[in-house]
């Protein structure tokens, strides 16, 4: 990305290029008046309510990311201020994979949806939007414990395994949610995508890492509560942006149960209310519940258990020798013994090595393009681990440069060929490369012949780690998994245009001062062109009751909105949420 804007911000200057693909333009031109107007409605309707409800004090944390009530954030604007303490702020096309996602917190880098719910979506919506992005997790990001654990999940969510039918889900849901954000979106192709993602769900079988991680980041970050199991206070990002949600998440019917390691035993579903709640007594807590799940992990359990996840992912993974020799690529075959103990591993397809994370010199995936295979394990008759051998140790062994050699392993796998050289990193040896080389088991089953070319034997007792990705992500060059469906972007007809006009002239009278008879003009259109509204009217009335101006339409307009409650009950909770902050302002809750 040659026009990679970074902000001027110093964790975003520092995204790998691979996490940098997903990143798009905020095009702040493009969202409209209309939007400008729902974000200044849910986020008064946030701080109104929040102000007692959320574990955080809101305007502070507000302030803090670079947010305001009154306008959608710019990027630049979030990222002059999360820079102050250590985070900054990117846009992204709606879901991307859960993998990513966790990456981008590891870098300490907030991910946002550059779109924004529609106003018939105003309460909640499926999908990601700025408003849950950015006023949902940004505010908290304040709290130094709680951002340290932030991107300490970040790190090990990026090392977590995910199956290749947690993708399937992934793209579903993202399908979905991309529907369901479409004004125009026919029923059955809703109704078919609903069905789809019942399916994926229904059919992932045994859960990856990634899919149990990724609920504990749900009852978290984006759900969790904080405090005692009597008087819980919200942190988590998808209860601050849903208007509808953070108020009745508190009744009793949704049943509130202490955080532990169990909730990784509770899935979710985005599309519904959560019929429970996690609460935790503090930040710390959450730290040690994950670390108590990433014990559990592939990569810090290796062995041939975590070999067979790799191979279940079907996409790029990383397997570490006990020398740390790093292979990556997408794996296709382990073998092991009785014990369980891994005696070969196999990738398909380009593979590469590296070693601490970075690739090692004429080891990428264009010289391994074909795959890469190897045993594990010890020699027969030799008390030393080959890992540990010295030069010297090499050749009171028999491996000597530019002569045949062969090595016997315990698990019965022989390599044989003349040895062309070996590379030893921190002193470990990590692999010795033949020539003319013969590689079999006990039964003569081939794994390589001299026909194939040069042959590199990787080094290492044991398989100590196996994790997601490739271990040089850059280096490798992985193209991460982006999705080839893009998020609606409509295209308005003249009479949105008008309508969009009309809130913009409302937001002009509001911030501008000026002549409100104006309004009347305003109202006389909405009346007229556009009976579905009620957000427009509500501001209207909101400048005439604190002007105290124009009572007469005041009266017409708070008649018609009380009508429109009392008989349309979508707009009910949302009317009156909106009379209570005429009512009771925000600046003056700001006071209280």
């Amino acid at each position: 990305m040659s026009d990679f804007n970074d902000f001027n911000n110093p964790q975003v200057a520092n995204l790998p290029k691979h996490l940098k693909q997903f990143i798009v333009e905020q095009h702040y031109e493009h969202y409209t008046p209309v939007d400008h107007a729902v974000w200044r409605y849910v986020m008064r309707q946030n701080y109104s309510y929040l102000k007692d409800a959320a574990y955080y004090p809101y305007i502070p944390g507000l302030e803090k990311a670079g947010l305001t009530i009154e306008k959608i954030p710019s990027l630049q604007e979030m990222n002059d201020a999360l820079g102050k303490i250590g985070w900054g702020a990117v846009t992204v096309d709606g879901f991307i994979p859960p993998v990513a996602f966790m990456e981008y917190q590891a870098y300490r880098v907030l991910v946002i949806a550059a779109d924004i719910r529609q106003l018939n979506h105003i309460e909640y919506t499926p999908a990601p939007d700025i408003i849950h992005e950015s006023a949902g997790h940004a505010p908290i990001i304040g709290d130094t414990d709680y951002n340290q654990y932030l991107s300490y999940f970040g790190s090990i969510g990026a090392k977590a395994i995910f199956s290749y039918r947690d993708f399937e889900l992934y793209e579903a849901i993202r399908h979905l949610s991309i529907l369901k954000e479409m004004p125009d979106a026919d029923p059955a192709e809703i109704s078919k995508a609903e069905k789809k993602v019942a399916y994926c769900q229904e059919n992932l079988g045994e859960p990856s890492e990634m899919a149990l991680l990724s609920r504990l980041h749900w009852w978290t970050v984006e759900y969790g509560l904080i405090g005692s199991l009597d008087d819980p206070k919200i942190y988590g990002a998808g209860l601050l942006s849903s208007i509808g949600e953070s108020s009745s998440c508190m009744k009793p019917e949704v049943k509130k149960l202490p955080y532990t390691i169990d909730a990784v035993n509770y899935s979710y579903d985005i599309t519904k209310p959560q019929p429970q709640l996690f609460v935790t007594p503090t930040f710390q807590n959450l730290i040690d519940v994950l670390e108590q799940f990433a014990d559990t992990m592939s990569f810090r359990k290796g062995e041939t258990e975590s070999v067979l996840k790799a191979i279940e992912c079907k996409n790029p993974c990383t397997v570490v020798y006990s020398s740390g020799l790093q292979v990556s690529g997408v794996f296709t075959d382990v073998g092991f013994d009785p014990q369980n103990q891994t005696t070969f591993i196999k990738t398909t397809g380009p593979s590469a090595l590296a070693f601490n994370q970075k690739e090692l010199p004429g080891h990428g995936k264009n010289y391994h393009q074909h795959g890469f295979s190897s045993p594990v394990g010890k020699l027969k008759h030799s008390q030393k681990a080959l890992e540990n051998f010295s030069d010297a140790d090499l050749t009171a062994t028999g491996i000597e440069k530019n002569k045949h050699a062969q090595l016997h392993f315990e698990s019965g796998i022989t390599v044989s060929g003349k040895v062309e050289s070996w590379l030893h990193r921190e002193d470990k040896l990590l692999l010795v490369t033949f020539s003319d080389c013969t590689v079999k088991d006990a039964d003569g089953r081939i794994y390589f012949e001299p026909s194939w070319g040069i042959y590199d034997m990787a080094v290492g007792e044991k398989i100590t780690s196996v994790f997601n990705g490739a271990a040089d992500k850059d280096a490798f060059e992985e193209i991460a998994l982006v999705s080839k469906t893009g998020t609606y972007h409509p295209e308005y007809d003249t009479k949105t245009k008008n309508y969009q006009t009309l809130f913009q002239n409302v937001r002009d009278c509001r911030e501008k001062g000026g002549d409100t008879t104006q309004l009347k003009e305003i109202w006389k259109a909405l009346r007229t062109d556009h009976r579905e509204d009620w957000l427009c009217a509500m501001e209207i009335l909101e400048i005439l009751e604190h002007e105290q101006a124009l009572p007469e339409l005041a009266k017409e307009i708070s008649i018609y909105l009380e009508l429109k409650a009392a008989s349309e009950p979508e707009f009910t909770k949302l009317i009156n949420d909106g009379f209570y902050l005429i009512k009771y302002p925000v600046g003056q809750l700001q006071k209280t």
